[in-house]
């Protein structure tokens, strides 16, 4: 028997202690080889005072062991209590969320019989940075961050996996006809990455088309990667389309350190009544074996989970009549499938891994070189609270203001040009984006004329409530227009 592997084990909240114990109980009887360390997080940890929901000695365990088998957890609802799982991927540096979207016909009803779906999401960046501002009585805002770096790891991620797993297509969803920068970034890091795979064969799409695409024929898509909201969202859809989101389990992986889980939450209505499917659980940590290279213990935990789905044993959330056989418990479950250890599906594709030599240096963490563009501050767009008028004799105010270097240009509301030139139909908050630009067109401005500028606006009385610095990268616009200029 090979060498325990050391694991750090949270139980959760809601129906996570029941759905961890099952998962635990046919771990042990796989005879995988397990040393079990256990972690007090969630909503306990929350109420006792602590708003990340884990204690520092939780820390300590997930940095010893690297590997973290993680039930639901429950987190309060406002007092500022941050997502868990957000804090865990970006602490640890889990870039890359993997969910296997598989349908399961004719054993668990599919509108969707032969869907085999890996949704490989970045998971680290975009808006859940959770970077949120309150700006004005009526504007709230959320910046979305997408960087080179993070957008080139989960990309090679996502060929590397589908190279690793047979898979023949990688696709990428992005939404960069309307974010030209952001998700414009994301589909040329893809575009870059795909022509160092040239035997897998790649493709874009605008992700609600994508979406739709995917809901209706997932059997188009084999791979598909995508940035972090979209990734959310439409792994939860291609889940459910597959037969149920209590199927789908999830891995979350680092350079270092890899979470394993379920897709779904806490359902603290079902908790302590042995309803609970921890189907989800279960082949998220198949994927945890298969991460520290037991694959006999894999294989045995997924065949014999995949020969339960067969025999029509099935939890209330997937029982149907005429296609299960028996309804049965969380526990009853469980001890289902420990009966067909070392069986295997008879009419169910059969669970195969093969050991993964890990590398020093893994490839999907290389990044393109590339030579530092010249970066110039070309302009500054001021943003002002104010609601003392209309769009036009705000404009009129402003551009009658000493501005020195720096000249109004543009004023817009909402992303829409709304000054000079605007329309009396568009609507107006109280939240407007002033554009000031060289007095002389095309000319360097430095901070001083900022400082000068915000000094100004602060004298004549109007509330700048934010300033982003416009640049020019190696000549290239590096700043959106606004719709309508």
């Amino acid at each position: 028997m090979s060498e325990p592997v050391s694991i750090t084990v949270a139980h959760g909240d809601g129906i996570g202690p029941e759905i961890m114990a099952a998962t635990l109980h046919i771990l042990e009887q796989s005879g995988a080889a397990l040393k079990i360390e256990t972690i007090e997080i969630g909503e306990k940890v929350y109420l006792a005072g602590n708003s990340s929901g884990i204690e520092e000695s939780s820390w300590e365990s997930l940095r010893r062991t690297k590997v973290f088998l993680k039930a639901p957890i429950t987190t309060p609802q406002g007092g500022g209590f941050k997502s868990l799982n957000v804090t865990v991927r970006k602490t640890l540096g889990l870039y890359a969320n993997v969910r296997p979207c598989v349908s399961y016909h004719p054993f668990v009803q599919t509108k969707h019989p032969g869907m085999d779906v890996v949704i490989v999401r970045e998971n680290e960046e975009d808006v859940y940075g959770g970077i949120e501002y309150r700006q004005t009585d009526q504007v709230t805002q959320c910046l979305k961050l997408i960087s080179r770096p993070g957008s080139e790891k989960i990309v090679r991620y996502a060929f590397e996996y589908a190279r690793r797993n047979n898979r023949k297509k990688v696709t990428c969803f992005t939404k960069d006809n309307i974010m030209k920068i952001t998700d414009g970034l994301f589909h040329k890091v893809f575009d870059e990455i795909a022509t160092q795979y040239p035997e897998i064969e790649n493709e874009h799409w605008i992700v609600d088309i994508g979406a739709a695409k995917l809901a209706d024929t997932p059997t188009a898509f084999d791979c598909v990667v995508m940035p972090n909201l979209y990734g959310d969202v439409l792994s939860d859809v291609a889940a459910q389309i597959a037969g149920s989101v209590g199927l789908a389990g999830s891995a979350n992986i680092g350079e270092k350190v890899a979470m394993f889980e379920a897709i779904h939450g806490s359902a603290p209505r079902r908790a302590g009544q042995n309803l609970a499917n921890p189907s989800g659980l279960l082949l998220g940590a198949v994927m945890m074996l298969v991460h520290i290279n037991q694959t006999e213990a894999a294989e045995r935990v997924h065949n014999a989970w995949l020969r339960t789905m067969e025999d029509g044993v099935h939890t209330y959330d997937i029982y149907k009549e005429g296609i299960s056989k028996e309804k049965v418990g969380t526990k009853e479950f469980a001890e289902a499938v420990v009966q067909r250890l070392g069986q295997s599906p008879q009419i169910l594709k059969s669970a195969k891994y093969q050991k993964v030599e890990r590398k020093a240096a893994p490839e999907e963490t290389v990044t393109i070189i590339r030579t530092k563009a010249k970066k110039e501050l070309v302009g500054v767009d001021v943003f002002l609270d104010w609601s003392a008028g209309s769009a036009s004799e705000l404009g009129m105010a402003i551009s009658g203001l000493d501005a020195g270097d720096l000249k109004l240009g543009t004023i817009s509301n909402r992303g829409v040009k709304v000054w000079p030139g605007g329309h009396a139909e568009t609507f107006c908050s109280d939240h407007w984006r002033c554009r000031f630009l060289p007095q002389i067109e095309g000319s360097i401005i430095g901070p001083e004329e900022i400082v000068s500028l915000l000094k100004r606006l602060n004298e004549a009385g109007y509330d700048s409530i934010k300033t982003e610095n416009l640049y020019n990268f190696d000549g290239e616009r590096g700043y959106s227009l606004d719709q309508g200029a």
